[in-house]
């Protein structure tokens, strides 16, 4: 995969940055080329391999068509939540690193779902913060949207998935609160 300086690209865990520069850098013998990404949440620079790219996971920015796919998304019900609290860590841990954003939305709905039935751990509150922050990003420089609009949408788009899963798996509820 080819980026290009000015490029706006989905780090995962970290979200959205843009490609600042290529540079070369000597590491012992070698000559290595490096993407300096500057991580616009916080202004920090990242460097990364050109060759390990792909393999970090960095993907260009959904499009303006994926975007809507995604917040249509939000809205919709999904599958049972594990009662089993390492398992579920584990899960929505893989799913935030795979750097996709529609497994970002997964985590979201069902960390909120969760979240009504009972007080979050802080793991779980910060898997769900991490979530709400990597969707946030990505609409607001894939689509140009309002943060502080959007960030209302979202909440509103996943409490309703959260109450049509609560009509459609209702004896899932009771299950994950044990």
């Amino acid at each position: 995969m080819e980026l290009i300086i000015g490029q706006k690209v989905a780090y995962p865990s970290q979200g959205v940055c843009r490609v600042e520069e290529i540079e070369s850098k000597k590491i012992g013998e070698n000559s290595i080329n490096f993407y300096s990404l500057r991580v616009l949440s916080d202004n920090s620079i990242i460097f990364v391999p050109m060759a390990n790219a792909e393999n970090v996971g960095i993907r260009p920015i959904i499009s303006s068509i994926q975007c809507k796919v995604l917040i249509n998304m939000l809205s919709t019900d999904f599958d049972a939540v594990s009662c089993d609290w390492k398992t579920r860590s584990r899960q929505f841990t893989e799913q935030l690193h795979s750097g996709d954003v529609f497994e970002a939305a997964d985590v979201l709905k069902k960390l909120t779902f969760l979240g009504h039935e009972k007080k979050l751990s802080f793991r779980e509150q910060t898997l769900l913060e991490k979530a709400k922050f990597l969707i946030i990003s990505e609409i607001t420089n894939a689509d140009v949207s309002d943060e502080d609009h959007l960030r209302a949408e979202i909440e509103a788009l996943v409490e309703s998935a959260c109450e049509k899963h609560l009509l459609l798996q209702p004896k899932v509820m009771s299950v994950a609160v044990h």
